[in-house]
């Protein structure tokens, strides 16, 4: 029957308060079962607080003593200050650009007879003939782009003579009037000589 009066309950906790002190027998046995239970419950409460430690991420970090690594690149260990290889440099800069220098007379040739070539296209005139004008005058990077270009969209008067505006020593800018707008002619120098590599229209 349980226990119901305090009384009762009193005489059962002298009963196991004294039991140690009975004889030095039940003493030593009280003691290690109380540092037994201590230690087991030391034991429980490591390793739940190591596997709550891993489980959240963390890295354990392991080294042994013996023959030293080839290399500090593997995983878990540091690298050393000696085997550490530099860091990539910054990709250089981009040289400037060339110097202004005078005009080319053949620059301006060039120039000058693409812009006839290019406002030369009677009614009718196809796409591939309108290019053969201007082709020995034209980069090859920018015939690509010319071949998408209608010739009866281009206009056919030039109304005034071309003129060159910034001039270096391997790229001038010619501008000419046109009679919708204005005309930028780029004429840069190749290996195969001095060549239109890029037009606009302004207007």
């Amino acid at each position: 029957m349980p226990i119901r009066t305090n009384r009762g309950r009193a005489a059962v906790y002298r009963r196991l308060w004294g039991w140690p002190l009975k004889s030095p027998t039940h003493l030593v046995a009280t003691v290690i079962g109380v540092v037994a239970v201590i230690a087991t419950v030391s034991i429980v409460v490591d390793k739940a607080l190591g596997d709550k430690k891993n489980g959240a991420g963390g890295v354990v970090v392991t080294t042994t003593s013996g023959a030293p690594r080839e290399s500090g690149n593997q995983i878990g260990v540091l690298p050393s200050a000696g085997t550490t290889s530099p860091l990539p440099t910054k990709a250089p800069s981009p040289t400037n650009s060339a110097p202004p220098a005078p005009v080319s007379a053949e620059a301006q040739l060039v120039a000058e007879s693409w812009i006839d070539a290019w406002l030369n296209h009677p009614p009718g005139i196809t796409n591939a003939k309108w290019l053969q004008g201007m082709e020995r005058w034209t980069s090859k990077e920018l015939l690509p782009t010319l071949q998408s270009v209608d010739p009866q969209n281009v206009p056919k008067e030039l109304k005034s003579e071309v003129k060159a505006k910034n001039s270096t020593t391997d790229s001038v800018d010619f501008e000419a009037d046109l009679e919708t707008g204005k005309l930028v002619v780029t004429v840069v120098k190749l290996p195969e000589g001095w060549r239109v590599h890029k037009y606009s229209r302004v207007g």
